[in-house]
């Protein structure tokens, strides 16, 4: 389908733009709560990954699918809460698992003395654990997003 048609090849791509925002809305309040703030890094993601919601369905809603019309915002907006919902059952249990071991394995190396202060073994794991779970959700979401609450655009 992606690979073959170009709608939605372009499609993807702006779902992925979109994805880059949201994960500088989630990359930014995840760090300001957890590294700033103090607040646990699990509930932190789980916070951010909330307004990135947020973000990412007005934008997909109006810029990715534009020629979603058919269905009522708020049947969209249920349908988009519900998939990102999934996709946050995935994401938490696997940062809460991945992240200390990450953690771990990169408090086995020298940082460079001249990085700022607040970048330790735990905000290197903790983003680059974030990162690899945001990757294999954002294939979900987009995936499901486009057949369930989309799946009013045409693809041709």
């Amino acid at each position: 389908m992606i690979i073959t048609n170009s709608k939605e090849r372009v499609r993807f791509f702006k779902f992925a733009f979109v994805g880059v925002i949201g994960f500088i809305v989630d990359f930014g309040t995840f760090n300001l709560l957890s590294h700033v703030f103090g607040v646990n890094p699990v509930v932190s993601t789980m916070i951010s990954f909330t307004l990135a919601l947020i973000s990412n369905f007005l934008w997909n809603r109006y810029w990715t699918y534009p020629d979603s019309r058919s269905k009522k915002v708020s049947n969209q907006v249920v349908q988009f809460g519900f998939i990102n919902l999934i996709g946050l059952g995935i994401r938490t249990p696997l940062f809460a698992w991945l992240s200390p071991r990450v953690v771990q394995l990169f408090s086995r190396m020298t940082l460079p003395h001249s990085l700022p202060s607040f970048i330790s073994y735990t905000f290197i794991g903790n983003n680059f654990s974030l990162a690899i779970v945001v990757l294999i959700v954002m294939l979900w979401n987009f995936f499901a997003n486009r057949f369930w609450t989309y799946s009013d655009v045409s693809s041709t």
